[in-house]
C-alpha cells in the first residue's frame, strides 16, 4: 500500500488534503507495524538489589521495568522509591532506544488494596492521573500494573474498569505511554474467578505472563510432597500448571498471542530431599509443618539466585520433558532455568507467535549477563 501511495505521489498531481491523508495513512500503518512486530526483550530491576541501574547492560533489552512504585491507600497517589526516579536516564546511557516502564504494586501489596482503589470512580481517577503524571515527569515510556493474588470475581470486574479508564485517560492525555500488566500464568484462577480477558486485550499493549512459582517449599500442594520444578514450560501430568498451558489458556480466553510475553525466572527454589540418592524430579522431600527450613549450601535460602547457584553448583541436569534444569547436592535439590531451558523457552515464545519474553529479576543473572545475552541472541533482532 505504501508503494502504491508513493507511486501516486510521483506520477499524479494530488491535492494537499489528499497528500496529508496519505501521510496519515503511512503513519498509521507504521504504528500498527510497531505494535505487532516489535519484540519485547524485557527485564525487571529493583532499586534495593545492590546493582546500580547504570550498570545494567541495557543493550540486551528493549524494555526495562523499575519495580516497584506504590500507592498511598488513603490518597491513591503513586510514590516512587529512590532509584526509580532516575531509572530512565540511567538505563539509556548504554542504549538510548531502550524503553523504561514504571511497575506499580508487586507481590507484597495485598490484592484488597488494589481492589479498594479500583472499586470507586474517585480513587481510580486519583490513581490513574497520578500514575500518568509521574511517568511523564520522570521520563518513563510506560506503566505496568502488578496486581497479584486475586481470588474474588469483584476484583476482576474492578480491574476491567480500571484498565478501561486508564487507557482512555492515556489516550485523552495525548501521550503515547505503553500500558502493560504482570499477571498470573493463567487467566483462570478458579472456576468462579477469571481475568477480564476482553478488557486486557482491548487496553493493554501486552501482558507479562508470570510463568513461574507454580510450586515452592511450604506452599500448599498435592500429597505426597515432591520436588517439583517451579517454572517448567511443560508438565506431563494432566492438570498441573506449566508455562505452555498458561499461555494456551490466555490465548483461548481471547488475548492474542502477540499481546503475551513469557516470563522466565532468574532464580530457583530449593527443596530438602528425603533421600539423597533419590534425587530426580518428583523425588520425595522432607517437610516440617509444611515448611522446609534447611537448604545448605545456600545458608537456608529457599530461593537462591542464578548467580548464587552457578557460583556453587556449576553442573546440573537438564530435563527436556519439563524444560527445566535441576541439581542435587546431598539432600538439597534445586530446580531453576539455565541456558538449556532459557533457550527452549525463548524458542517456544517466538515460534508460538508471542511478543517476547521478560526476566524476573535481571540482577540475579551472572556478572557476565549469561542468561540475558543468550535470550537476546536466541530471539534475534
Amino acid at each position: 500500500m505504501i508503494n502504491h501511495i508513493n507511486s501516486k505521489l510521483t506520477h499524479h498531481y494530488i491535492s494537499m488534503a489528499s497528500f496529508k491523508s496519505s501521510i496519515s495513512l503511512i503513519v498509521l500503518i507504521s504504528l500498527l507495524h510497531f505494535e505487532f512486530s516489535s519484540a519485547v526483550k524485557g527485564g525487571y530491576w529493583t532499586p534495593d538489589n545492590g546493582m546500580e541501574a547504570s550498570d545494567i547492560d541495557s543493550t540486551l533489552f528493549t524494555h526495562l521495568f523499575c519495580a516497584f512504585a506504590n500507592f498511598d491507600k488513603q490518597t491513591n497517589q503513586i510514590t516512587v522509591p529512590s532509584g526509580c526516579d532516575t531509572f530512565p536516564q540511567a538505563i539509556r546511557g548504554k542504549n538510548s532506544a531502550v524503553k523504561a516502564i514504571l511497575s506499580i504494586g508487586g507481590g507484597t501489596v495485598p490484592s484488597t488494596d488494589f481492589n479498594t482503589m479500583a472499586s470507586q470512580p474517585s480513587s481510580r481517577k486519583a490513581f490513574i492521573d497520578s500514575s500518568i503524571s509521574l511517568a511523564i515527569s520522570n521520563g518513563y515510556d510506560g506503566l505496568d500494573l502488578d496486581w497479584e493474588q486475586q481470588t474474588q470475581p469483584d476484583e476482576m470486574n474492578n480491574m476491567a474498569t480500571l484498565l478501561n479508564e486508564w487507557r482512555a485517560a492515556i489516550n485523552s492525555n495525548g501521550q503515547s505511554l505503553i500500558l502493560t500488566a504482570a499477571l498470573h500464568y493463567s487467566p483462570i484462577v478458579s472456576q468462579a474467578v477469571t481475568f477480564p480477558a476482553q478488557a486486557i486485550s482491548d487496553n493493554l499493549d501486552w501482558v507479562n505472563v508470570m510463568a513461574y512459582d507454580f510450586w515452592a517449599p511450604g506452599w500448599p500442594g498435592p500429597d505426597p510432597i515432591l520436588a517439583r520444578p517451579h517454572a517448567s514450560l511443560n508438565d506431563p501430568t494432566s492438570g498441573n500448571p506449566s508455562g505452555s498451558s498458561g499461555i494456551s489458556a490466555w490465548i483461548n480466553a481471547g488475548v492474542p498471542a502477540n499481546k503475551l510475553v513469557l516470563g522466565v525466572p532468574y532464580y530457583g527454589h530449593a527443596w530438602k530431599l528425603a533421600d539423597a540418592n533419590n534425587n530426580g524430579i518428583l523425588a520425595p522431600v522432607v517437610a516440617t509443618n509444611g515448611q522446609d527450613v534447611s537448604f545448605d549450601p545456600f545458608g537456608n535460602e529457599e530461593t537462591p539466585t542464578y548467580k548464587q547457584i552457578k557460583s556453587l553448583i556449576p553442573q546440573n541436569t537438564y530435563d527436556d520433558t519439563y524444560v527445566t534444569n535441576y541439581f542435587s547436592s546431598g539432600t538439597t535439590w534445586v530446580a531453576y532455568d539455565d541456558t538449556d531451558s532459557i533457550s527452549r523457552k525463548v524458542d517456544y515464545a517466538k515460534t508460538t507467535g508471542l511478543l517476547g519474553y521478560f526476566a524476573w529479576r535481571i540482577d540475579q543473572d551472572q556478572d557476565n549477563w549469561a542468561l540475558s545475552t543468550l535470550a537476546s541472541q536466541r530471539w534475534g533482532a
